[in-house]
């Protein structure tokens, strides 16, 4: 065998071993927590490497807890309905003289709205007048001779017998002039039904008739108007049956003026259910079911509101919100801190050794982008962005967390909390 191939070998060798050798200690300075380096460690080193890597503290965006009053709010997509709401028809089967309303008219209680042919409920009427007239003037006479003959069976000229049928027949007559009076009444019903007034205040819908049109007495036909009233007007919605037993608590609670309720109208920009005014309409709570649906697991309610300026309108859907209570005290912390494991909820804290502790927390109330916890105080710093890599006893370097400026406002963030989002909160012991 020739010498030169056996040189050329061992020269590869060498240079693998060397590159071998060389990329070795590199990946030793790139990762210094080996296992031939915590080898060499101790007892408590090693201990140490489990808890806080090395490298330097893990960079955290922090947020304080803060202590402030939150209203408990609820929220539900609501119907609007009128208060009261009647349909005209006809009393009678006549003929429509005049119509005296126009489509969408405001109305007023005792408006004239129709007039119908009357001329022969008129007739009625003369013909009921006359038959009284006629049969007053017969009762008279009869009393004039009943009188007679008192005074002939005084000086017994007459026998009892003739008193007593003087007496029978004034009798009857004042019968059958009851009986004029009751007809002339009657008569004056029946031409009172070709007038038709507006029995309350409120808006004309659609009307069906118009002069000349002939309408009949009890017809299942469509009414000749319909009119709701709109101020005041009601907001019927429903709530989950969880959320029962804190509106009875608030209703109780507020029996003197009702609970306060508001109604979010949609906005001009989108479909979204906001205030279109600085102040929304606020009604009270007039009516709360007597039993829930099994079906669907709710509870009717109904709440009442002025409605002067008519920003409500019948079978709008609109979003009603109810302040059932406000939380004193309260502890709020972003939602996005919350580490959940099953149906436990923990968070970490920067302490004052700036290392990462982790603590349970309880969710008492959910509102937005927020919470209300128990299990941390006021003040402590809650880690927000960077808690996936966390271990208890990370040493951290705290950097300011940027949070959403409406999250801020209890008020505007509760605002945003669905009756879905309520019912968790109210499940959980809110």
């Amino acid at each position: 065998m020739s010498r030169k191939p056996v040189l050329a070998l061992i020269a590869v060798l060498v240079l693998a071993a060397t590159g071998a050798w060389v990329w070795h200690q590199k990946q030793s300075k790139a990762n210094p927590a080996s296992p031939a380096s915590q080898t060499s460690q101790g007892a408590g080193g090693a201990g140490a490497a489990a808890s806080a890597p090395k490298g330097g503290p893990q960079s955290v965006a922090v947020l304080a807890a803060v202590k402030q009053e939150v209203p408990v709010i609820l929220e539900a997509t609501g119907t609007v309905t009128a208060l009261k709401q009647v349909d005209l028809r006809a009393q009678t089967t006549n003929t429509v003289k005049e119509v005296l309303v126009k489509d969408g008219q405001s109305l007023r209680k005792g408006d004239l709205l129709f007039r119908f042919d009357d001329r022969a409920d008129r007739a009625n009427v003369d013909k009921a007048r006359a038959q009284l007239a006629r049969d007053r003037a017969t009762l008279a006479d009869l009393q004039r001779q009943y009188q007679r003959a008192l005074d002939l069976k005084a000086q017994n000229f007459v026998a009892q017998s003739a008193v007593d049928a003087s007496l029978s027949n004034l009798e009857a007559q004042r019968a059958l002039v009851q009986a004029d009076e009751a007809a002339l009444q009657a008569a004056q019903v029946a031409l009172n039904y070709n007038e038709i007034r507006a029995p309350l205040s409120g808006r004309a819908g659609l009307i069906n008739v118009v002069p000349g049109s002939l309408v009949q007495a009890n017809s299942t036909a469509l009414p000749l108007l319909s009119i709701a009233q709109l101020d005041p007007i009601a907001v019927s919605f429903t709530l989950p049956e969880t959320q029962l037993a804190a509106l009875l608590q608030a209703t109780r609670q507020d029996k003197a003026e009702g609970l306060s309720a508001q109604v979010l109208l949609p906005s001009e920009r989108g479909n979204k259910a906001a205030a279109t005014a600085e102040n929304p309409p606020t009604g009270r709570v007039s009516f709360v079911d007597n039993l829930v649906d099994s079906s669907t697991g709710t509870i009717k309610v109904r709440a009442e509101f002025d409605n002067a300026q008519q920003k409500l309108w019948p079978g709008q859907y609109v979003r009603v919100r109810l302040q059932l209570r406000t939380l004193k005290d309260a502890t709020v912390i972003p939602q996005a801190a919350i580490i959940q494991r099953g149906s436990e909820r923990s968070v970490y804290i920067v302490d004052a050794e700036k290392t990462a502790q982790q603590k349970p927390v309880q969710i008492r109330y959910a509102f937005g982008d927020m919470a209300v916890v128990e299990g941390i105080a006021p003040g402590d710093k809650v880690v927000l962005d960077g808690k996936q890599n966390l271990r208890p006893g990370t040493p951290v370097k705290e950097q300011a967390a940027a949070l959403n400026p409406a999250a801020k406002k209890p008020a505007a963030a509760a605002s945003a909390a669905s009756a879905a989002s309520s019912s968790a909160s109210a499940a959980s012991g809110v």
